[in-house]
């Protein structure tokens, strides 16, 4: 806080809300040095998406107390984290500590509320499927989910090709153009739309940012049953089998934004376990697990960096990494950490002791070889100076240990902190300030008869790799999109300087990006060099194609920051499809429904249709909380 005087009239608000309940960087675009804006609520909202942007409020105003040995009665972060955004906001509005409350704003209030909870405020009534005028007339048993038309995971498989098959997709290229919408499901009191859609056993699974689960018919959009976490889900879940749980046979796996991962029953909905994979309060689940072999991979990532500069805070000790879960159990076999344990390192002006090393979160949902018995991810920036060099990497870890197989950095000294520029630098602040160029999308591996493996990176200023996982990650190519590389030709005239974001997507000749700067490329597996690359909203336009690529035999799917959906066609990228998201739907749910942004997680195609989140505003943006469904007449 700016004061001690009101760090500790909110200390005494905090611990008054303890009594009473006993007796959140985000994985967005970053590195502008602004303030986050703080977006209008969904449809009828009027809030910013506090489970994010509300991160760096507490970190600003409560860390101080909260977390400081010397101030024994102030809970800890991790036993604020489990308070509901209710009873906080209640304490502060019209309870004990209305006074106290009342020095804040009501915005204030609610993103403290929101983020220390986790969830956003009046979802736990409104969200539960059963409240809701659309529930399935029956629960038919769940058919194989290895059976039939799935997409299941973030990746659609254990090496996240992203890429959907003939037989799985249902649909042909020339069937695109003729998809029109199905049906819409709203989200109540949503502000995001972050979570990718699975599609498995004939049903849509899906997470939210008010904390729910949903199970919903993929053909009509009933629903079956919700679950509500303790945090909200922005991973795509993943459906397998289960053993050992009675008379589960299938369960749905996911994590959240409390670092918790859970195992439901398909079928039902039912609770059949949940582990926590990491204790930092600031640790969170955002990219999905990957299911293999009866065992669950686990990214760590963390909103740590977001106003980390403050100087209240002892920067820093947060630290990505992957956990090895059994999948029946929950019991957790290995975790590997991708920097050393942090030590503490020097005081900072306020007498704050800082630490090293920290960062390197794991954004992105692992990639797996079973041939080679080794699970692949990509690392973020480092919070700490001089940068780790398991920051902005490239990973390998042995499947059934955890150790440490090889790395390659692709980027080095990327210490990074939001708000470090200009007047806003403080002494947390790295000495020299990173460009942060984290890896955040999900590394492809692909078998290229003749020539072996080809592990695909992708990075944030267009960096494009292929690491040959049998000689230690050794690069076999590199190169940049926007053609800074010298032999991969001349920046085409007025085309954006842009990168990767959330993922892309490849067959077994050509992978597919989606870039920040607007435009999309198409680049040779086996020689780096760029088939083309175009910008299919105008040659002016700056609109961002950071959310995941999705590819069908001849058909790439894509979405846009201003909430527009493409259909593009693998050989040269000219549109087959548009559709714009960013309006009112009807839903099925009878829920104020609107689309926004796709900034994040992409379209998911199945059984002859095609599924996307549309309203992603965790930082900017345009919010939403609709889920589309398109399929041909």
């Amino acid at each position: 806080m700016r004061s001690f005087a009101h760090a500790a009239a909110l200390m005494a608000t905090i611990v008054s809300v303890c009594a009473l309940t006993m007796g959140a960087k985000g994985p967005q675009q970053r590195g502008d040095g602004q303030a986050p804006a703080a977006p209008s609520g969904p449809p009828g909202g009027g809030r910013g998406v506090a489970t994010e942007q509300g991160f760096g409020l507490f970190q600003q105003r409560c860390v101080s107390c909260h977390g400081n040995p010397a101030l024994e009665k102030a809970p800890p972060p991790a036993a604020l984290r489990e308070m509901s955004p209710e009873r906080i906001l209640d304490a502060l509005t019209s309870g004990v500590m209305k006074e106290v409350g009342g020095r804040l704003t009501e915005q204030q209030r609610r993103l403290v509320s929101e983020s220390v909870a986790g969830r956003l405020l009046g979802t736990s009534a409104t969200g539960d499927a059963k409240a809701m005028p659309n529930v399935c007339v029956t629960n038919q048993p769940l058919a194989n989910p290895s059976q039939g038309s799935a997409w299941n995971g973030w990746g659609a498989d254990i090496t996240n090709t992203r890429f959907q098959t003939a037989q799985g997709a249902g649909l042909t290229s020339a069937q695109v153009p003729q998809l029109t919408l199905k049906w819409a499901f709203g989200f109540p009191n949503g502000t995001s739309s972050y979570g990718q859609p699975t599609v498995a056993s004939g049903r849509v699974f899906v997470g939210t940012d008010t904390g729910y689960l949903y199970s919903i018919d993929a053909k009509n959009g009933c629903v079956f049953w919700s679950f509500q976490t303790k945090a909200g889900v922005r991973n795509a879940p993943t459906v397998a089998p289960i053993e050992g749980q009675g008379t589960s046979r299938y369960a749905v796996f996911f994590g959240d934004l409390k670092a918790n991962v859970y195992a439901l029953d398909a079928q039902d909905g039912r609770l059949l376990w949940t582990t926590k994979v990491e204790e930092h309060y600031t640790s969170r689940v955002t990219g999905a697990p990957t299911f293999a072999g009866g065992r669950l991979y686990v990214p760590v990532s963390s909103w740590e960096e977001f106003s980390a500069r403050t100087l209240d805070y002892p920067c820093c000790t947060s630290r990505g990494a992957v956990s090895a879960l059994d999948a029946n159990t929950g019991r957790q076999l290995w975790k590997t950490y991708v920097v050393d344990e942090p030590k503490p390192t020097r005081r900072n002006s306020k007498g704050v002791q800082m630490w090293a090393p920290a960062g390197a979160s794991v954004w992105n949902s692992p990639t797996i070889d079973l041939r080679r018995q080794t699970v692949y991810f990509g690392t973020g920036d480092a919070t700490t100076y001089p940068a780790a060099k398991g920051s902005d990497a490239v990973m390998a870890l042995d499947m059934n240990t955890g150790a440490v197989k090889w790395s390659y950095q692709v980027h080095e000294n990327d210490s990074f902190l939001v708000g470090c520029q200009g007047d806003n630098r403080t002494d947390n602040c790295p000495p020299v300030q990173g460009p942060d160029w984290d890896i955040p999308a999900s590394g492809i591996l692909r078998e290229i008869p003749f020539a072996g493996g080809f592990l695909i990176v992708g990075t944030k200023p267009g960096d494009i790799l292929a690491l040959d996982p049998d000689k230690g990650g050794a690069p076999r190519w590199r190169m940049n999109v926007n053609g800074t590389v010298a032999g991969n030709g001349p920046l085409a005239q007025g085309a954006p300087r842009s990168g990767v974001l959330w993922g892309f997507a490849a067959d077994e000749q050509t992978a597919y990006f989606g870039l920040t700067g607007g435009a999309i490329a198409a680049v040779d597996l086996m020689t780096g060099t760029k088939k083309w690359m175009v910008q299919p909203l105008g040659s002016d336009s700056r609109v961002s194609f950071g959310s995941a690529t999705t590819l069908m035999p001849g058909v790439i799917f894509q979405g846009g920051a201003d909430g527009t959906l493409l259909a593009l066609s693998t050989e040269d990228g000219r549109t087959l499809w548009k559709f714009d998201t960013n309006r009112q739907f009807d839903a099925v749910n009878k829920v104020a429904t609107k689309g926004g942004s796709i900034t994040a997680p992409g379209p998911t195609v199945a059984g002859g249709m095609v599924f996307v989140g549309s309203g992603y505003s965790v930082i900017g943006g345009l919010p939403g909380n609709a889920l589309l469904a398109f399929g041909v007449p």
